[in-house]
């Protein structure tokens, strides 16, 4: 009992200098980001960011998100990354536990009857055979005395936190370009529609001059040109079938499947009804890139700890204690056969402190890159958030002009009929207004699509609902 106390007053002696660290904790670094985006006029800081089912609302775009997440390459090796880094934080957490061993071993060796190990074991058994038997339990345990395991511990959780923001990261993409390539296909349907409805205009208007022609009433140049023009309807009406094929093979591997047709629904026109949000800035906070890049400073700054904490001396503890005879009949006599040990170490490293001291270095320049790539993110998230909110106002703004300037040549295109078939107009006038309603109502149809991509940009930017 009392070589035990006799070990109590180093033992804590090392707890107490457990107590130091010589490593910082945390901080978040400084970013002087303006009070609200430079769009926001009313000083709104709105951060709810709805679910994506709340948001979407068409059911089949939903299905093919759903898809996507279960079954994309790309989700699931983020998964597995999630696992691995849980592992690696499992594991670190260990290390605050004592290494315990068990042994047991069982000796038997027969020295030289003139060597000075067998004349001494034939003093004592009057032979050269001696025996030895021995199990015991030890155990080993290093002190963090300078925070080094806390800091490991720290940088493997924000490791692991990391890896599964990454993972909301990738799903925000993910979504996003799904929702992207469904509203894509819609848009596409709506220019079928209308390179459809000009090929029939078009037939038509040939159909006339050719009655006119017979007549004598029109001549061949105008029959030549009513049909080019219904070549080059029928052109585009062939390129809107490939980039539909395209669009359906390049959103079926998306979604993890073999190409195939995509259901949809028939046309856009409720797809804009979503709410306007005024967000604030610290909407920002939902964005998954800009919290696995703030972990990744804050596992950076822990390493730079850790190769800190390297250059001081480690110190441990490690103790034994067990039964040991020799002979095997004795082996398990108590107390007789009980033994222990006990001992303290320190351990400072000398000859490779140069390299530690350059580990050291390597850390802090990671720790600056991941303070550089924080602001960064975030610089670039407040920017995505900006353009998107100015783009939603300025489309707004093109949408209705565009829709009249089709409404207008619709119904000049119509005129142009009357006018012809009653001769006051000829062929050429015909052609021009069926052309100018056809460009107007593809661009229609496009700029409605880069409304809903603007806000599935827009739903994106602010973190995609994955808070």
């Amino acid at each position: 009992m009392n070589r035990y106390k006799s070990s109590l007053p180093v033992l804590f002696m090392m707890l107490m200098l457990g107590a130091c660290s010589v490593t910082k904790d945390y901080t978040k670094p400084a970013l002087a980001m303006p009070a609200q985006f430079g769009t926001t006029e009313n000083g709104r800081n709105d951060t709810t960011v709805l679910d994506r089912k709340d948001f979407f609302k068409n059911e089949k775009l939903v299905k093919l998100i759903d898809q996507a997440i279960e079954k994309n390459s790309e989700i699931q090796l983020a998964i597995q990354n999630i696992e691995s880094a849980g592992a690696i934080f499992k594991k670190v957490k260990l290390n605050y536990l004592p290494e315990l061993n068990a042994q047991m071993n069982a000796n038997r060796s027969t020295a030289s009857k003139n060597s000075l190990a067998g004349i001494s074991a034939q003093q004592f058994t009057s032979s050269t055979t001696t025996q030895d038997f021995t199990t015991s339990l030890g155990l080993t345990w290093e002190i963090d005395i300078w925070g080094k395991i806390k800091r490991q511990k720290e940088a493997a959780l924000a490791d692991y936190l990391q890896s599964q923001a990454v993972k909301k990261a990738v799903q925000t993409k993910l979504v996003a370009d799904v929702a992207n390539g469904y509203y894509n296909l819609l848009m596409l349907d709506n220019q079928l529609f209308v390179a459809k409805r000009n090929i029939e205009l078009g037939e038509n208007t040939l159909q006339i001059l050719r009655i006119q022609f017979k007549y004598g009433d029109a001549n061949a140049l105008g029959i030549q040109q009513a049909t080019a023009q219904l070549a080059q309807v029928k052109v585009l009406l062939s390129q809107i079938g490939q980039d539909i094929a395209q669009q359906e093979i390049a959103l079926s591997i998306l979604c993890g499947n073999y190409p195939s047709s995509i259901d949809r629904q028939e046309n856009i026109n409720d797809e804009l009804n979503t709410t306007h949000m005024d967000y604030g800035v610290s909407v920002l906070a939902n964005r998954p890139d800009v919290s696995a890049s703030a972990l990744s400073l804050r596992s950076a700054n822990a390493k730079v700890g850790v190769a800190q904490a390297s250059l001081y001396p480690t110190i441990s503890l490690s103790a034994q204690s067990g039964l040991n005879s020799l002979k095997v009949s004795n082996w398990f006599t108590v107390p007789a056969s009980l033994f222990s040990t006990f001992a303290g170490g320190i351990t400072q490293p000398v000859f490779n402190r140069g390299a530690l001291k350059l580990q050291q270095k390597h850390a802090k320049i990671d720790y600056e890159k991941a303070v550089i790539n924080f602001r960064q993110s975030v610089l670039t998230a407040y920017g995505e958030v900006s353009i998107a909110l100015i783009k939603e106002e300025k489309l707004k703004e093109q949408a209705i002009h565009t829709r009249l300037r089709a409404q207008e040549l619709e119904k000049g295109m119509v005129t142009a009929k009357k006018l012809f078939k009653n001769g006051m107009v000829n062929y050429l006038e015909v052609i021009i207004a069926e052309n100018n309603y056809l460009q107007a109502s593809l661009a229609s149809a496009q700029l409605q699509r880069d409304q809903i991509a603007n806000k599935i940009e827009l739903y994106r930017a602010v973190g995609g609902g994955w808070n």
